[in-house]
């Protein structure tokens, strides 16, 4: 990797962590390139823009998450232990210090169109796909009914952690995680084989 490069990961590094606190609209130049201990100037020769800094982030972030979430999930055994692992890898991103960027940035774009929102809708709904897929494997190995709507599925484990995220993180519940691995527990209890 170039230094440019090692450069450009280490500012997105550091713009992901203040994007979890301040959201994506709050991250300013000025912030960042003072956390990251460049001149603004230095900065913008990386992003050219606000947006272009929120798109890199997103696309950052995303990266990460496939890499510590996702891709250790799919090494597990096909069927309920991966579904498991998943839910548990992407209990532990959420639990980050400022939650989980995209969970935040969800509520800060909803209703903000634009090229940074519909990364993000992209995003999301590669992500609930991924869910539905996992599930799919886990009814093709013979762990869920073939009933189960995976789609469906992937929704209530999607409203599980948002829950989560929202008891955890507003609220402080100290018992949010054993929260939602209970309600997560019932949604397998409800998809499982007889």
């Amino acid at each position: 990797m170039s230094k440019g490069a090692q450069t450009r990961e280490a500012i997105l590094d550091t713009a992901s962590r203040l994007a979890r606190t301040v959201g994506l609209g709050g991250l300013t130049i000025g912030t960042l390139a003072s956390s990251a201990e460049l001149s603004k100037s230095g900065l913008y020769a990386h992003f050219r823009s606000k947006e272009s800094l929120q798109l890199a982030i997103l696309e950052h972030a995303r990266t990460r998450f496939v890499t510590e979430v996702l891709a250790p999930s799919l090494s597990t055994p096909r069927g309920e232990p991966r579904v498991r692992r998943l839910f548990e890898s992407w209990l532990f991103w959420d639990a980050k210090e400022g939650g989980c960027l995209f969970v935040a940035a969800s509520s800060e774009l909803d209703d903000q169109p634009g090229p940074v929102r519909d990364f993000l809708v992209g995003v999301q709904q590669d992500w609930l796909d991924s869910l539905a897929e996992v599930f799919r494997t886990g009814v093709a190995a013979g762990h869920f009914r073939s009933d189960v709507d995976p789609e469906q599925f992937a929704f209530e484990e999607d409203g599980v952690m948002l829950s989560y995220h929202m008891s955890s993180r507003l609220l402080g519940d100290t018992l949010s995680a054993d929260r939602a691995r209970r309600a997560f527990d019932a949604l397998l209890d409800r998809a499982r084989t007889q």
